[in-house]
């Protein structure tokens, strides 16, 4: 079987934003296992535009790189109880790229961005998408020094290797369905 490529997706743009540490930390543990290609995938890099055709060429380089990936690991703050915005727009902007492919999810804010976590389930089950049941979550209070320089506790390391243990095997399980 060929090597999974999985995209660790950021999935906030805004200034300031901690979701790039968070991302790169769960990509240094990834690389570590060797059992995949993960790469980031910056939402912030496509600056994909509200009004568009969908035929604009962000569109379509977001498109290509959602296609060549076979899962993905959502870096999701909680923003007033759900996902941030663009994040949503960035699933909408897509819809067959999602199809039958496996997520992790790692969420962080106030209560572990437990709630966001849970209105990005719903959505990626519409985008036919499944996610696994580990599910890291990180405290702004405990994991954050002055809410801004990620520094998480150990505890943290096996929850995201199992998360990673599930959406690897998910991932490569659903990959024959495509």
């Amino acid at each position: 079987m060929q090597t999974l490529n999985i995209g660790i997706i950021l999935g906030s743009t805004r200034p300031g934003r901690v979701s790039p540490q968070v991302g790169h930390w769960v990509k240094e543990l990834a690389d570590q296992r060797r059992d995949a290609n993960y790469e980031i995938v910056d939402i912030a890099d496509y600056k994909l535009p509200l009004e568009g055709t969908g035929q604009e060429p962000v569109f379509i380089a977001w498109s290509e790189t959602l296609y060549s990936l076979d899962g993905f690991v959502f870096i999701v703050p909680e923003y007033n109880h759900s996902i941030p915005a663009v994040l949503k727009y960035a699933l909408d902007s897509a819809h067959g790229e999602w199809s039958n492919k496996a997520a992790g999810i790692v969420s962080y804010g106030s209560t572990g961005g437990a709630r966001a976590a849970e209105h990005l389930r719903g959505i990626l089950g519409e985008l036919k998408v499944a996610d696994v049941r580990k599910h890291p979550t990180l405290s702004i209070f405990t994991d954050f020094e002055d809410f801004t320089v990620f520094k998480p506790a150990e505890l943290h390391i096996n929850n995201v290797n199992v998360m990673l243990d599930e959406m690897v095997a998910w991932s490569g399980a659903l990959k024959t369905l495509r």
